[in-house]
Order: C-alpha cells, then structure tokens, then sequence
C-alpha cells in the first residue's frame, strides 16, 4: 500500500511543476533580448583622407571632391590696409658720415655733392606738389612746427595719453613708440636746442591710386635732451634724470594731401649706419642678506657682502 501511495505524490509533484512553468510561459517573466532595427544612414559621397596613413598616394581632395559635385569654398588670404598713412618711408633721406661735408676735391666729396644734389631737385618737385594741396606750407615754419610735433607726442607718450598720441603720430608709428612700454615708467623732457631745426628732404609719393598724394619731410634736429625708463619695480634700466644727453635725430612728418582735414604727424626716424650703438639696459640683481630675527634690525656697516664661489666651468 506504500508503494501505490508514492506514486500518486510522485504524479502530482510533477504535474505542479508543469503547471508552474506553462503560467511563467503565459506571464513571459524572461529578461528581455536585444533589439536591432535596420537603420539606413546618409550616403557618404566625400571622405576625407586619413591622418597618418604612410606608403599610400596623396590625392588631391579637391578633384575628388569636385568630382563628387561638392563645392570647396575658396580661402582668401586678404590684409586690411590703412590709407590714413603710407607703410613705410618712401625714399628716405641718407645722412652724410659724420653729419659732415667731405672734400668735393676727393673721390667720396665727389659723390656726397652729386647725391645732394640730385636729392634737392627731387626735394623741389615735392615741396611744389605739398603747396598746390597745402598753401600754409613753408620749409622754415614747418621745421619748427615739426619740433613742437615731436615734443608733444613724446610728453603724451611719458603721460600715456592713447587719444593725444593718436592725433600726434601715425598708424604706422604709434605701435613702434608704445611696444614694450606696458609696465614701464618713462620720464622724457626736451632741454634746449643746440641748433635751429631744418628740411633736408622731401617726397610726395602716392599709393593705392595715382592722384592719392602724401606728403613726407625729413627734418633735421640736433637737442639736448633728458630720458630715464623705469622697470615695474621702479629700478632704473636706461638713461638718468639728471644728465642730459646730445642727441641728432632726423625726423619724418608725413600727412594726407588729399584729405582736408588732414594734419602733419610723426612718422618715424632714420637712423644712419655710421650712428653710434644705444647704451645697454642697466640690469640689476638682487644680493640676499642676513637673516633677521623679530625686532632686529639690520646694520649695513656690519654686514659684508659675500661673493660668489668660484665655479670650474668643464672644458
């Protein structure tokens, strides 16, 4: 009787069993599977070369992609230009060596006189073409007035005075004053003239256009003058406040001809080959002292200076 009565739990395990897994069938308790769904992309009619590819031929990515009807904007590499003022000095004055007449009964004498002369009669013919635009011209009050030019825009540089010096110099010569002058401290002051300012040259060149005339005089000034610049720390790099030096410039004022409301400005400078070097940059260094304690006070007349070791540099 034991054995039937194991059948019959037996039947009815397996038939609850069964039972259970139609119901998760019916219920679909599985994880979900992935999902793919065709997608159709754009079609790709210009690719572009790869970067680093080696041993394959170079095509010209603009054939191929002409040939596959795209258009390639075309790239122009264009400057703006400025024609309140030309880009540069238009056959500048060359001083004699020495700021000196030579002999005329020597070789180089000889030559000197033939140039000055050829450059006066060219100076001539520009200074008639600056009075048929500008009537108030004349070489012996413009030489002056090129001097107060000078002055001014060098005492708004010192002030740092962007609007004044807009008006004094030209787009070409304001970026030459002001690079480097950021952080910089400068003291300028025009002592006396050692000798009376003069024209020694002068063109009207045109640009763009032949009737778009400018005007360009080279003056000669000879000063006395003070310069001292100030790093940002306030230490002296170039020059003194107290000692005035000679100085020979030839200066370059050039205006608008054609605009009406033009005005003379500074231009630039030559300077000659034969002129002396500049006076390098006073550099300082920074010595360390004692270490002081809390309320010590250090005694310059006590300290020495210690110098430095001395290095065996390798050969």
């Amino acid at each position: 009787m034991a054995l039937p009565m194991k059948r019959t739990l037996v039947a009815l395990h397996r038939a609850r069993c069964s039972s259970l897994k139609n119901a998760e069938a019916s219920l679909d308790l599985r994880p979900p599977g992935p999902l793919y769904l065709p997608v159709r992309t754009k079609k790709r009619y210009f690719v572009p070369p790869a970067v680093g590819q080696k041993g394959h031929k170079q095509e010209n990515p603009e054939a191929k992609a002409r040939a596959a009807g795209i258009v390639i904007k075309q790239q122009y590499f264009e400057r703006p230009i400025n024609i309140a003022c030309t880009a540069g000095i238009f056959d500048p004055y060359i001083p004699p060596e020495g700021d000196a007449r030579l002999s005329t009964l020597s070789k180089e004498g000889l030559k000197q006189r033939t140039e000055q002369m050829r450059q006066s009669a060219s100076s001539q013919l520009a200074i008639r073409k600056i009075k048929d635009h500008d009537s108030e011209f004349a070489t012996k009050s413009f030489a002056e007035r090129a001097q107060e030019i000078f002055t001014e825009a060098h005492n708004a540089l010192t002030q740092f005075d962007k609007e004044k010096l807009h008006s004094l110099v030209t787009e070409r010569c304001y970026p030459e004053m002001t690079r480097g002058n950021r952080y910089k401290t400068i003291s300028w002051r025009f002592v006396e003239s050692l000798e009376p300012p003069k024209v020694v040259h002068a063109r009207c060149p045109d640009m763009v256009t032949k009737g778009n005339l400018y005007g360009q005089v080279t003056v000669r000034m000879h000063s006395k003058q003070i310069l001292a610049i100030y790093d940002r720390f306030g230490r002296l790099m170039l020059g003194s406040e107290e000692q005035s030096k000679d100085v020979l410039e030839y200066l370059v004022i050039e205006r608008h001809l054609v605009n009406p409301y033009g005005r003379w400005r500074l231009h630039g400078k030559i300077v000659p080959s034969w002129a002396p070097a500049k006076d390098p940059i006073i550099k300082t260094l920074m010595i360390p002292g004692p270490e002081l304690r809390p309320g010590q006070e250090f005694d310059a007349l006590n300290y020495e200076v210690p110098k430095p070791e001395a290095v065996q540099w390798s050969k």
